[in-house]
């Protein structure tokens, strides 16, 4: 299965850089270039849901591997070897909105007692948006440094649902990550909504993309 994975990111890769030379605006100004994810919603466990996250090389750089059932209370984002780079917490205080707190790497530990303590300040925190009074409906959702949620960073635009949507910086209003969609190649298999490619620039940190599309999908799907 992880053959047929990493020749199929192959080709979506080669494909997505054929794109980035017709299209300038997966350029930044200083000149980098973005880097291209491949995401399957799909576990390579069996019996798990999860992710499994391919680079243009064909490399497992992040899985996700979930025994919890579909609608957890932590979501762990692995890199290929199963070592925890982000843990992702549902905020259990009585809330109207769904709200989520990221841990680097493992957020608990267990103590004496063997009670899961949390030892970590949270690096960021993701708040859905309600649409209250014609609101900007196309706003899905909030990102902060820290754990404030009055102070937003990055601001979650489009649809999840449709694989279309962007993160931008609130200050420049710059397009950090993308969510696309992977249209079938000519003759092929369409991939549908279940492979996807996350699109990030240089600057934005990988890890914390592919955090924030967990978490769209854990609030939209």
């Amino acid at each position: 299965m992880f053959r047929f994975l990493r020749s199929m990111s192959r080709t979506v890769h080669e494909e997505v850089h054929h794109d980035d030379q017709a299209h300038e605006e997966d350029k930044i100004g200083d000149g980098g270039a973005c880097m291209s994810l491949t995401v399957w919603r799909k576990s390579l466990l069996m019996s798990c849901n999860g992710f499994t996250v391919i680079d243009s090389n064909g490399n497992l750089v992040y899985r996700v591997d979930n025994y919890r059932g579909r609608r957890p209370q932590e979501v762990t984002l692995m890199d290929g070897t199963g070592k925890p780079i982000l843990t992702m917490r549902r905020r259990k205080a009585l809330r109207l909105v769904d709200s989520w707190l990221v841990y680097e790497g493992e957020a608990t530990s267990t103590d004496h007692c063997g009670t899961g303590k949390s030892l970590k300040m949270p690096v960021c925190s993701l708040r859905k948006h309600v649409n209250i009074l014609h609101a900007n409906r196309n706003v899905l959702a909030y990102a902060s440094l820290g754990t404030s949620d009055r102070r937003y960073s990055y601001v979650i635009e489009g649809s999840y649902a449709h694989r279309s949507c962007k993160v931008f910086d609130e200050q420049s209003r710059r397009v950090m990550a993308e969510i696309k969609r992977k249209e079938a190649i000519k003759g092929g298999v369409s991939f549908g909504l279940e492979v996807f490619l996350l699109v990030v620039q240089p600057g934005f940190d990988r890890g914390l993309a592919m955090a924030l599309v967990l978490l769209l999908d854990q609030m939209f799907s």
